[in-house]
């Protein structure tokens, strides 16, 4: 049994799994403070609940784009499922893809990873769309090659800063407007239609650019949390796959026990 981990800026996710089957997913917020132990406290209880006892999970990988995360998480495994973890990206868990770009090594793991997935269960030219802590656009070629990207603030970012540094505008919550109108009557429908089609503007737009410099028919795959949201109000995405990242370390993990 896999125990897969994908430790992002916002939240760190732990997904169990037989082959390419999801047995559970959990997640945390992401703190570089939290000790193996106090991972181990909540993790050890979720999997109890389940029914899951730790010396049934004999192979862990780790995906983290916080460094500062990394060595608690080898404590968790090391110390409390004796398992040396694989690391995405290193070792036996090299991504071993042709990473076209400026700085190969500043690629984030997580969209090598989702590159690896996509390429896997898609294929052909694509654009992987993940909504994350920044909302990222990678280009994997039809040979599963990583030819870049774009980072954009992601959309919860995009409000805080709009709520933070003004006197008077409200928090919202992300949610598909109510109203089609993009004239707002008020100051919340107005900052839901600014933020949310305005989204949806610029990943359209981007989308759209993105496809005419690859001169070529490209399928778009969203993925991260509010992937199925903004899927309610566009038609640009070709798939929305929740679990590209889990599948991308299923993937690693399973060509790490092969070699």
């Amino acid at each position: 049994m896999l125990l897969a981990i994908d430790a992002g800026n916002t939240n760190v996710v732990f997904a169990l799994l037989e082959g390419r089957t999801i047995r559970g997913r959990w997640r945390i917020a992401t703190d570089p403070r939290r000790t193996g132990d106090e991972y181990a406290v909540w993790l050890m209880q979720l999997l109890s609940i389940r029914g899951i006892e730790a010396k049934q999970i004999d192979q862990i990988i780790i995906s983290t784009v916080v460094p500062r995360a990394l060595h608690n998480l080898g404590i968790l495994c090391r110390h409390y499922f004796n398992v040396e973890p694989l690391i995405a990206g290193q070792g036996a868990a090299d991504y071993a893809i042709d990473i076209d770009v400026d700085e190969p090594r500043s690629l984030g793991a997580d969209r090598a990873v989702n590159a690896i997935a996509a390429h896997a269960k898609h294929g052909g030219d694509l654009i992987v769309v993940d909504f994350g802590t920044a909302t990222t656009f990678d280009v994997i070629d039809f040979h599963g090659a990583y030819k870049g990207g774009i980072i954009a603030p992601g959309i919860n970012l995009s409000l805080d800063a709009l709520v933070g540094n003004t006197a008077k505008l409200p928090r919202i919550a992300i949610e598909v407007p109510e109203s089609k109108s993009v004239v707002g009557r008020n100051t919340e429908d107005q900052m839901l239609i600014g933020v949310f089609w305005g989204y949806v503007a610029m990943m359209e737009g981007l989308i759209a650019r993105i496809r005419a410099e690859i001169g070529r028919p490209a399928k778009v795959i969203a993925t991260g949390g509010l992937a199925v949201l903004f899927d309610e109000a566009t038609d640009i995405f070709d798939a929305v796959d929740a679990d590209l990242t889990i599948d991308g370390l299923a993937i690693l993990a399973e060509r790490a026990a092969s070699k």
